[in-house]
């Protein structure tokens, strides 16, 4: 069986994939956008 990926603390969580990482870079800022796009609730965790 494979563990799910983003299991254990929320610090670690928000390093990874928080609002702030995915807008450092090119490719984050196009996660952010298309979720934007396809109207989410939460862009990020």
């Amino acid at each position: 069986m494979t563990r799910r990926t983003l299991e254990g603390t929320s610090r670690k969580r928000k390093r990874v994939s928080g609002f702030r990482v995915r807008m450092r870079c090119h490719t984050g800022r196009r996660v952010i956008r298309s979720r934007r796009k396809r109207g989410r609730a939460r862009l990020a965790v």
